[in-house]
């Protein structure tokens, strides 16, 4: 049984019915569509096939936020050697080379100073510019190989865009009436990124994933996971913008927040970036992903590894194993109790108090008595939700009667099984969890399970009900 979920990016060596059948069996969890790429008719065309292909999975879209992109370097790899001098200019859809890229912006380049260095990717690769101007001149300073259309980060102080950007909102427009499951928000800067883009996209049965990734995502932390549904630690974009040494530390600061505020929380980039073209990963890569499960990561993300990567499924199946062998070393017992939920919910609202006060005590006594499961019945995902973040050693079963909510706590920690049943009554929603965990032999006569469930009653969601079953 794996608790942290794998999050799988589908891109050219992926996107085959064939291979994403491969992935699911591999262990994936939730599918992530990156709608920074190609024109919206053909994002959403992909969206449309993988939601047939996966009708009960996790699908996560990924909007681009400000993000400046390269123009295409092609599929084979295009070395750029410290000291080289190149050209940056305005351009879309043309084609970028060793000489000359091309910057998928308008108006941007017009800001650039002497000194101000730009990143590409993931920052493996630098540039400082040494001639301001249209074209701007720039000079390598760190070297390496680029593919692709990758990103580029220019420095902070000139850019001002909004959330969502005009790209964004015509993505959430033509996404208005899809079928997925969590929305991902890039660059988020405040609170107000994603307020805006909830009322925007205008559907409420979708989970906003705030990306934190910018030096202000980090300032306002607190205030952003009060409004987000789920977080990503993008360490891509955070490594070029906040000093590389900080990057582990700001990682266990926003997984922990997350937690805390029981919203599904997702490492990702680089986790086994040597698997894109490599048959194992790095020691130091096997080490990040077994912190980040250690740190209590709701999930994982791959990226260009399932992408354009030569073996997407082989990738799923080494982290699989990975994850397994760090879950076994996880700290359960003491977790719980080193959370500080109540610290959080002594200023939240009444409902949220009450969910953490029941899910505290449902962990405790699963704890206690050491219970074959926890059942939490739910209708929107949070009850389960905030038993998640406990993480308990034992199973979490879900009862929900919607398909959505099943389908997108495939991304919380430890829901290991989802039931759809329309039961509505205590007694009967225990009828059901007891024979789904007989079926499934995670419980059987003598077992003792816990079950949580929610409800209305006070005018705000809040999960007030907990019971604790010995199976006859």
């Amino acid at each position: 049984m794996r608790r942290t979920k794998i999050v799988a990016t589908i891109g050219p060596a992926s996107d085959d019915d064939n291979v994403i059948k491969e992935l699911l069996a591999a262990g994936v969890d939730v599918l992530r569509l990156s709608f920074a790429h190609g024109d919206i008719a053909s994002c959403i065309e992909r969206l449309r096939r993988i939601r047939k292909l996966a009708p009960s999975i996790a699908i996560m879209v990924d909007i681009p936020g400000p993000k400046i992109r390269a123009g295409s370097f092609g599929s084979l790899p295009v070395v750029l050697n410290v000291g080289d001098e190149l050209a940056l200019q305005e351009g879309f859809d043309e084609t970028s080379t060793a000489a000359q890229i091309f910057v998928e912006r308008k108006g941007i380049l017009k800001h650039l100073s002497i000194g101000d260095k730009i990143h590409i990717g993931d920052g493996g690769v630098s540039l400082d510019i040494i001639k301001a101007g249209l074209p701007a001149t720039a000079v390598v300073s760190s070297g390496g190989s680029v593919m692709g259309k990758p990103g580029l980060s220019l420095p902070s102080s000139i850019l001002h865009d909004r959330l969502p950007t005009d790209d964004d909102r015509d993505r959430l427009e033509a996404l208005r009436s899809e079928e997925f499951e969590i929305l991902a928000t890039s660059f988020v800067r405040s609170a107000f990124d994603v307020v805006s883009v909830r009322s925007v996209l205008s559907r409420e049965d979708i989970m906003i994933m705030a990306k934190i990734e910018t030096a202000e995502g980090v300032e306002n932390l607190d205030e952003i996971v009060g409004v987000a549904d789920a977080i990503m630690v993008a360490r891509g974009d955070l490594g070029v913008r906040m000093p590389i040494e900080d990057i582990p530390h700001l990682q266990k600061e926003i997984v922990r927040q997350g937690i805390r505020y029981a919203r599904p929380v997702v490492v990702a980039t680089q986790m086994l970036e040597s698997m894109t073209h490599s048959q194992v990963p790095t020691r130091a890569e096997v080490t990040d992903v077994a912190n980040a499960i250690f740190d209590g990561a709701s999930a994982v993300m791959l990226s260009a590894e399932t992408a354009i990567g030569d073996d997407p499924v082989g990738v799923v199946e080494t982290m699989d194993r990975i994850i397994r062998r760090a879950e076994e070393s996880f700290p359960y017992k003491d977790w719980g109790s080193s959370l500080g939920v109540q610290e959080i919910a002594s200023h939240a609202p009444p409902a949220t108090r009450v969910t953490a006060a029941i899910t505290g005590a449902a962990w405790r006594a699963a704890m206690d008595e050491d219970a074959a499961a926890i059942v939490a019945c739910t209708r929107s995902g949070m009850t389960a939700r905030a038993i998640s973040r406990f993480r308990p050693p034992m199973p979490i079963l879900a009862i929900t009667p919607f398909e959505k909510t099943a389908r997108q706590l495939h991304s919380s920690w430890g829901v290991t099984d989802v039931v759809i049943s329309d039961a509505t009554s205590m007694d009967d929603l225990v009828d059901v969890a007891i024979a789904r965990l007989r079926t499934t032999n995670v419980a059987k006569s003598g077992d003792t399970i816990v079950v949580m469930a929610g409800s209305n009653d006070s005018g705000a969601a809040a999960t007030d009900t907990v019971r604790m079953v010995i199976i006859p």
